[in-house]
């Protein structure tokens, strides 16, 4: 899972009999060099991650099972950074190597076109963008969930040790703002382990956001068997909306509330950065907040379409390295190899220049996603233009 271009094996081997010798030579020496980076960069990774978490899991009792699962998959996790970097630098290397041996000359001076050259190259980006939107979809948020449940898992194990049940894996300060429904949720903290909510205050609104009751309770849990919201050892507080005056209290040892179907998870990864969530937690940000056009989706909305928009990402790393890669042979390939390399680094800074834009809604969500892609596209296409 984690070498990618092993996924590409087959596929090339399928292809063989329509591929002819410079595509297999050209194949066959790119994916050699692609694999080299990809295990490189993730290795590299990974001991940044042993030197981040290495001690922290340790400190927290984390078993030597508990390290090696952890990290195996929280490994493909940074596929998503690693990939695209680790894609232009092996053709760049690849076919610089051919420049400088003067084979790409050659073949273009028998008459062999540089899209014809590169034709294998293209062929393999499609793939590439298909596999792109998988990992990106499928893998990295299984990666990112799964190996977030194991290290809070081994916190927990260790804090379970030393606090009282419900300050184990407990969040401060939980607010949580649902519109659709007319109801504004605020707790001390919450706990992921015993999955309750301490120091609850739960305001009711009506349709012009007026306060119509507020229900205060020591705790309060979801508890799917009774079919709602359970408060425990509270006060109910009854508000006249045109005035604010308090019209009536009750207290109560336990109140359940059946019309209320908020789910915790969505509360905490709320108030999470976009870059920090997933592919699955982002759709579900944007699902359940899309009716009422809350302020703070745009941000979610720009992150959610960038991970569409980053599909295409192989391609535009190929219209950007094969032109600087293959300059004429009168130009140090250097000079191309930076040139590259430093349009690679505008595009990073566009995404965050695009992002910072849409989050604050001065371009739409979609568009601050695409253009970055598409301007890098259209930059690629002109100079690929320029040389064939």
């Amino acid at each position: 899972m984690f070498f990618f271009p092993a996924l590409l094996f087959p596929v090339q081997r399928s292809l063989t009999a329509r591929l002819n010798l410079i595509d297999r030579y050209l194949l066959r020496e790119w994916l050699k060099i692609l694999g080299l980076v990809l295990g490189a960069m993730l290795g590299l990774l990974l001991m940044q991650a042993l030197y981040d978490d290495f001690r922290d899991l340790l400190a927290d009792g984390a078993r030597f099972s508990d390290l090696a699962v952890y990290y195996v998959i929280k490994l493909p996790s940074y596929l998503s950074v690693v990939l695209p970097l680790a894609l232009l630098v092996s053709l760049l290397y690849t076919l610089g190597q051919m420049h400088r041996n003067h084979e790409i000359t050659a073949l273009r001076a028998a008459g062999v076109g540089l899209l014809r050259i590169t034709r294998g190259i293209w062929v393999a980006g499609v793939l590439l963008c298909a596999v792109t939107w998988y990992i990106n979809a499928t893998v990295i948020p299984w990666s990112m969930e799964e190996s977030a449940a194991i290290r809070d898992g081994i916190e927990y194990r260790h804090q379970s040790r030393q606090l009282s049940t419900d300050r184990v894996g407990a969040k401060p300060s939980v607010a949580f703002d649902n519109r659709q429904d007319g109801r504004m949720w605020f707790f001390n903290r919450y706990s992921q382990f015993t999955r309750r909510a301490y120091g609850v205050t739960l305001v009711e609104l009506d349709g012009q956001r007026r306060e119509t009751s507020r229900l205060l309770a020591r705790e309060a849990w979801l508890d799917p068997k009774r079919g709602g919201w359970v408060f425990r050892d509270g006060r109910e507080i009854k508000v006249n909306p045109d005035g604010g005056e308090v019209e009536g209290t009750v207290r109560f040892s336990e109140k359940v509330r059946p019309d209320f179907h908020e789910d915790p998870e969505l509360m905490l990864i709320f108030d999470a950065k976009p870059q920090n969530l997933s592919f699955t937690e982002l759709r579900r940000i944007i699902d359940f907040f899309s009716i009422d056009e809350n302020p703070k989706l745009t941000a979610y909305q720009v992150r959610y379409y960038g991970v569409w928009a980053e599909t295409v990402g192989p391609l535009i790393i190929i219209a950007l390295a094969i032109p600087f890669a293959v300059s004429g042979v009168r130009v140090n390939p250097a000079v191309g190899v930076t040139k590259s390399l430093g349009l690679f680094v505008v595009y990073f800074v566009l995404l965050k220049v695009c992002a910072t834009l849409g989050g604050r809604d001065v371009v739409p969500a979609l568009w601050a996603a695409l253009l970055p892609s598409l301007a890098m596209l259209g930059a690629g296409v002109a100079f690929l233009a320029r040389v064939r």
